[in-house]
């Protein structure tokens, strides 16, 4: 078996890593690797499988593709590495949260806390050229992570689906599953934000609905 994120989710798409597809997309990245600038660090690619082990998937949110300025990428959606400027997709995140659960806004956005708590942050494209969005668009990462979805969708165990903007809600045809519930809204993203995302209580909602199955809530508190 190959062993690419070391946890279940290795089980989980093992199939997935022995289709042609994904072999190339290895041995594309592998390449842009050692000619360009790629973010995340290699190491970070599958990050978000890493922190987020297929059992414990309680809420997935969907981004499109990672940053792709120095040092912002770490591997999970919405995310920067400690020490980098908030993105203003994920101050106005912070902003949602303060307002629907009054956690003050903070400081890091590592989300590294949200990953350990079942929050699985995955991105559509997991790699990207610096300084270039959505340069890795099309060479079959999404092929990947719709599959990443669809096995989410075949658990038992309900899982909350936030999904931001029109990107993210193209998703919702993967999730079939009653158990399951979703949220949708615009993006955060400073264009959209006042159109459907403030106000639109997605931590709260995703909670409740945990609780009303009898699974421990999210601690939304990001440290």
């Amino acid at each position: 078996m190959v062993k690419l994120v070391g946890n279940n989710w290795d089980n989980i798409l093992d199939e997935e890593y022995h289709k042609d597809y994904f072999k190339k997309i290895v041995a594309f990245i592998n390449k842009e690797y050692k000619e360009k600038i790629i973010f995340p660090p290699k190491s970070k690619i599958l990050r978000a499988l890493a922190l987020t082990d297929y059992d414990n998937v309680k809420v997935v949110i969907l981004g499109q593709d990672p940053y792709h300025g120095v040092n912002e990428a770490n591997g999970l959606a919405f995310a920067v590495s400690n020490g980098v400027r908030l993105p203003p997709s994920l101050q106005n995140i912070y902003k949602e949260l303060e307002s629907d659960l009054g956690i003050k806004t903070a400081k890091v956005g590592n989300l590294e806390c949200w990953a350990k708590e079942g929050v699985l942050l995955l991105n559509a494209v997991l790699t990207v050229e610096k300084d270039k969005a959505a340069s890795h668009k099309n060479i079959g990462w999404e092929q990947f992570t719709d599959a990443i979805i669809k096995k989410i969708n075949e658990k038992k165990e309900p899982v909350v689906f936030i999904l931001w903007g029109n990107f993210a809600r193209s998703k919702k045809i993967y999730i079939t599953n009653p158990n399951h519930y979703i949220i949708e809204s615009t993006h955060p993203s400073p264009f959209s934000a006042n159109h459907g995302f403030f106000g639109s209580k997605p931590f709260s909602k995703a909670n409740n609905y945990l609780k009303s199955k009898n699974i421990k809530e999210i601690n939304w508190e990001v440290y």
